[in-house]
């Protein structure tokens, strides 16, 4: 579904990523792992367009979207979650969520409240006003509401109580399931490689490691620099 080849990206003369190769498949969970400052974000940033690319490539249903707008990005089919939800705090969650379906048109917010009910009892209330961690729900359910092959969620878990971080990762393999791969960056380094099929390691802008996720939450290196271990 995503390849992508010797990316080179950053901002204005400064690079960021170096040769990055990464690749996703169709009903996939992928983490993106690393250090503050390696340069996670600005991969994700990249890959919808957000961030100019330098050199590489990245090939999005056989087809290099490199250098294309945000809008076109997203009308081929990817969905970004970013860092912090910037859901508008005024609207009502209902608004919210059909801003995210411009794309498709169909309002039919169904299928998001299924994954996350909590959102089907708010959404009158100003999405503003809900906790964290159901703005956080808000801002994926808004992602999902245009029905994208790929949706890439930064920092998920980033200052939410870890049983809300759980409700919401255990809804990611029905994501996936039903045709939403998943690229996923998060500082719970723990439950994004138990939940993801394949993972990445960016440090300093490059990838030192990648693999299975179970291989990768096994790995000594990884252990002792993600998870206190050893």
């Amino acid at each position: 579904m995503l390849e992508i080849s010797k990316l080179c990206a950053g901002y204005g003369r400064i690079q960021v990523l170096w040769d990055i190769d990464l690749h996703i498949g169709e009903n996939e969970i992928v983490a993106l792992v690393g250090p503050n400052g390696s340069g996670k974000t600005t991969l994700l940033r990249a890959i919808t367009g957000m961030v100019h690319t330098k050199s590489g490539t990245v090939n999005f249903l056989g087809e290099d979207i490199k250098g294309k707008s945000i809008e076109e990005i997203v009308s081929r089919g990817i969905a970004h979650v970013p860092e912090g939800r910037r859901l508008f705090p005024g609207l009502t969650v209902r608004a919210n969520l059909e801003l995210g379906a411009w794309r498709t048109k169909d309002t039919n917010i169904d299928h998001v409240v299924e994954l996350f009910p909590r959102l089907g009892e708010r959404l009158n209330q100003i999405a503003g006003s809900m906790s964290g961690g159901e703005q956080q729900m808000c801002a994926i359910a808004r992602g999902l509401m245009s029905k994208p092959h790929l949706i890439v969620i930064d920092e998920l878990s980033l200052g939410l109580a870890p049983v809300v971080v759980d409700e919401i990762i255990q809804q990611l393999p029905s994501i996936a399931a039903s045709g939403t791969s998943i690229l996923m960056v998060d500082q719970d380094v723990d439950a994004a490689l138990s939940i993801a099929s394949h993972a990445y390691v960016l440090e300093a802008g490059q990838l030192v490691l990648s693999g299975k996720a179970a291989d990768l939450l096994a790995d000594p290196r990884v252990q002792e620099s993600y998870l206190g271990v050893g």
